[in-house]
């Protein structure tokens, strides 16, 4: 997943991870990653229009988005 975000930073990436609020409720946020720390990461929220910082121990999985592809 490290991988992932390093890339959504380098290349300015939405992205979408699959996040465990503090109420345990699964959610899933479309993101931007701006930078990681050590337990969290700081990403743009597209859900909620805003800087958030998520913890990384309370991502569940985390995957890029398929580019469309138009006939």
């Amino acid at each position: 997943m490290r991988g992932l975000f390093l890339r959504s930073i380098d290349r300015k990436e939405k992205i979408v991870i699959f996040y465990m609020d503090r109420n345990h409720q699964v959610t899933q946020r479309y993101i931007r990653v701006i930078s990681i720390q050590d337990q969290s990461l700081v990403a743009y929220c597209y859900w909620r229009k805003k800087l958030r910082t998520f913890k990384l121990d309370n991502i569940l999985s985390a995957g890029s988005l398929q580019k469309k592809v138009g006939a």
